[in-house]
């Protein structure tokens, strides 16, 4: 581990292309109308008749004011008042899916995210907190992964012990940048010493784990000033730091579009700023979990990562992938056994389905055994740098050689240029490769070339 990333520039632009993140496999571009409620509720049955334990994620969509870099499901007001016939709705959602689950499948982890969660009021969040334990069996022993992401903007020391006090034991903290005038290109104020506050906060009331996000490619940012803002937060010493990859994507999302392109920086300054990323969070010993991820060396995913059982959903990297994910709220997304589903992502379209006394569920996708195949190689190559072939042999019956022979010129070429090391039975993720490895899954991706790339960020 202590030569987990080498820079390599020439093999970083020869490979910096546009590709998917894979929180999943399929990606959720390829969902499709086909998969209803239904197909949920069957999924639900199979959850429950296998005992299977549970992760849940509740989307809370509000947002106070409109960051300009963001590709969140989101709904901009001031009037809190907004949330209240959203949180009624979410809460007969919550019942709905309950039902059809056991009482004594465990929920191991769970995670508000948005949004931001923190603009429901404190009455509000111990209401919805209530009612969740009242239809799931929550672990309360503190023993489980309860998250929430953090606005320092918009939480407070009471804030932060309610939330201890409500069972959340992690929390992951929004920074992006601390430099005023980045900020001000993408609309987010934030104070140095507002997020000081949180992370002091969280370690005085005992929060487990802290993660703080940090964005390299936005607007008027400079190497220079980056390095400034990702020494400050070092200092701050969280278990958990994310360096994103600005993606720039206004025909997407509409709030890039107030963003001047003129502003961006140029490809070789965002080079230079991840490269100073990597080597300063190695110095202070940050491990490089993959894919934006870095973590010190007690974390839970560091450890879990050592021992060969990291994995990833849509959560991002968990230690508790073999849970059944549910999402509850508007756009969210769940993972039940072989079945995709998602939520409409129109927040009245959501409303009117729960109005209705009916399930949100608007697309989704049924694996397939290509399908399955085809992401437990992509979770080893993301969660553990390396595929044993005789494993995949194993469990699904195929020659691996074989079966994606398609693949192995591309793969040949990579292990001729020093991404990966390719055996007779292992596929290696060299320290060259290993910043590069989403571009190494693209070979495994069976739907890859049905999309045009722009649809995704790209790798570097």
């Amino acid at each position: 581990m202590l030569d987990a990333v080498r820079w390599n520039t020439d093999l970083i632009r020869r490979y910096d292309q546009a590709g998917p993140r894979y929180t999943s496999y399929p990606t959720a571009l390829q969902f499709n109308g086909t998969v209803g409620s239904f197909d949920l509720l069957a999924a639900l049955r199979s959850s429950r008749q296998a005992h299977r334990p549970l992760s849940l994620y509740v989307h809370v969509p509000f947002c106070a004011n409109i960051c300009f870099y963001c590709g969140c499901n989101k709904v901009i007001t001031k009037d809190r008042g907004r949330a209240l016939p959203y949180l009624e709705r979410l809460e007969r959602e919550i019942e709905l899916i309950a039902c059809h689950l056991a009482p004594e499948q465990r929920v191991e982890q769970l995670h508000f995210g948005g949004g931001t969660p923190t603009f429901l009021s404190h009455d509000e969040l111990r209401k919805l907190m209530a009612h969740l334990r009242r239809h799931f069996n929550l672990q309360d022993d503190d023993h489980g992964d309860f998250s929430i992401e953090i606005d320092p903007r918009e939480a407070d020391w009471p804030t932060m012990g309610l939330l201890r006090e409500l069972g959340f034991n992690r929390v992951s903290i929004g920074v992006q940048d601390l430099d005023p005038d980045v900020q001000r290109a993408v609309n987010r104020m934030q104070t140095f010493e507002q997020t000081q506050t949180i992370v002091e906060a969280s370690r005085t009331l005992q929060y487990r784990s802290i993660n703080v996000d940090l964005i390299y490619g936005l607007p008027r940012q400079t190497p220079a000033r980056f390095a400034q803002t990702l020494d400050a937060v070092i200092d701050l010493q969280p278990d958990r730091i994310s360096v994103f990859n600005y993606a720039h994507l206004p025909e997407r999302f509409m709030a890039q579009r107030r963003i001047d392109p003129l502003d961006l920086p140029a490809p070789g300054d965002k080079l230079r700023m991840l490269q100073a990323s990597v080597e300063r969070l190695a110095d202070a010993g940050y491990r490089y979990i993959g894919m934006d991820h870095f973590a010190l060396p007690d974390d839970e995913l560091a450890m879990a990562q050592e021992d060969g059982t990291l994995q990833r959903n849509f959560q991002g990297y968990t230690t508790h992938g073999h849970c059944d994910l549910i999402g509850l709220g508007v756009s969210a997304i769940s993972q039940i056994g072989d079945l995709f589903c998602q939520n409409h992502s129109d927040i009245t379209l959501y409303q009117q389905s729960l109005d209705q006394d009916q399930l949100a569920t608007s697309r989704g996708l049924r694996c397939n055994e290509d399908d399955r195949i085809r992401r437990e190689v992509i979770q080893r190559l993301v969660c553990d740098f390396e595929v044993h072939f005789d494993q995949i042999e194993a469990r699904f019956r195929i020659r691996f050689r074989d079966y994606f022979q398609d693949a192995w010129p591309g793969l040949e070429q990579m292990a001729a240029d020093g991404l990966i090391l390719l055996g007779g039975n292992t596929l290696v993720v060299l320290p060259a490769g290993r910043l590069l490895v989403r571009a190494i899954c693209m070979q495994f991706d069976h739907y890859l070339p049905e999309h045009a790339q722009s649809r995704f960020s790209r790798v570097i």
